[in-house]
């Protein structure tokens, strides 16, 4: 029986990409595919695998091809390839850019940010991952909708992976599928560490354009975490115009741009920049002073990326887990729109014009 290429690319539609739970035909694994009469060869491209993930991983390509042609002699060329020119070994290849949306102080909207933000990428076309990284105050999942839900575990190659929980479209995790609604949360270090770690690395993520990092406020724990975890494209920083809240904006993105983290800053987004009522929306009533994003944007030598107002349907809409830039033709999704859009521009600028992306070695004296 000769052996037919095609058919060999079926049968390897079979195996399983460990880092995405896809399979590694679909995820463009499989390379200089050759055929010399029963024998076959080619590349399969791999990350950072460990050895155990690797010899499972040749025996289920063996196995695939040999189901249908037993005679075949099969030779599988692991070749290590970072996707991703952006990121190094042990980020995620199969994930463009990774945005971490921070504040300085809590209450200033940095979640209503982050949700909108990534719907609204999405609605450009993009593909689009959420990560709920406020373990102490988890709201994307009321947001969202998913209140209660739960997440699924799958395993591959005997390791047990997270799929992650999708809302119109966009495939998200939260601490807040894992613990009870009203359960506090009391983690110190080492565990909170632990559980960011999993969110990136145990998570089956599929390939993105952008993932979307909700942190939670100030400058702790999970914010040192996430940029020893994964390559951070860049941060934005969410602050209200009051100068409370910029005073502790302006700390928050300090962090990220100390030498040993050096994350560029994408921009500043003003949040409750003014209240408008429904009944008169082309009034404006500046509740909390006015200038501060654009002092904050000025501070750190970056863009405002745009100014949300206070509207009522914003927190309707989130509580009732429809955000509003789903709502195409409403004022509050223009102006979250806005800010998308500037987004997008500022992290293609950013990859144009700066190196690559490292992920942050700190060491202990």
């Amino acid at each position: 029986m000769s052996i037919k290429k095609l058919k060999i690319l079926d049968a390897l539609k079979t195996v399983t990409d460990p880092t995405t739970g896809q399979d590694i035909v679909r995820m463009k694994k499989v390379e200089e595919l050759k055929i010399c009469g029963d024998n076959i060869t080619f590349n399969l491209l791999t990350t950072s695998l460990k050895s155990e993930e690797k010899e499972a991983l040749n025996f289920a390509c063996i196995s695939a091809i040999q189901s249908l042609y037993p005679q075949a002699n099969v030779l599988v060329n692991m070749v290590q390839q970072f996707a991703n020119p952006l990121h190094e070994e042990g980020s995620l290849p199969h994930i463009k850019n990774i945005i971490a949306v921070a504040s300085g102080k809590g209450g200033v909207g940095k979640s209503t940010v982050a949700v909108n933000l990534a719907l609204g990428l999405q609605r450009l076309g993009a593909k689009v991952g959420l990560v709920d990284a406020d373990l102490y105050g988890p709201s994307i999942p009321t947001m969202l909708g998913l209140r209660g839900e739960r997440p699924k575990i799958k395993e591959i190659y005997g390791k047990p992976r997270i799929l992650p929980l999708e809302a119109f479209g966009i495939p998200l995790m939260s601490i807040g599928f894992i613990i009870q609604p009203e359960q506090a949360v009391v983690l110190r270090g080492p565990r909170l560490a632990g559980i960011i770690k999993q969110f990136f690395n145990d998570v089956l993520w599929p390939p993105l354009d952008y993932l979307i990092v909700d942190l939670p406020p100030g400058t702790g724990d999970i914010q040192l975490t996430l940029v020893q975890t994964v390559a951070v494209t860049g941060a934005i920083i969410v602050t209200t115009p009051q100068e409370v809240a910029v005073a502790d904006a302006i700390k928050a993105m300090n962090m990220f741009l100390l030498p040993n983290l050096d994350v560029p800053i994408l921009g500043v987004v003003e949040n409750m920049s003014w209240f408008t009522p429904k009944e008169l929306p082309q009034n404006k009533y500046f509740i909390f002073g006015e200038g501060g994003g654009e002092k904050l944007a000025k501070t750190g030598n970056t863009v405002l990326l745009g100014q949300i107002p206070i509207v009522q349907g914003i927190r309707e809409s989130g509580d009732e887990g429809q955000p509003v830039v789903t709502e195409k033709n409403s004022l509050s999704a223009k102006a979250f729109m806005e800010v998308v859009e500037m987004v997008a521009r500022q992290v293609a600028v950013r990859n144009e014009t700066l190196s690559p992306t490292q992920i942050v070695k700190i060491t202990t004296p």
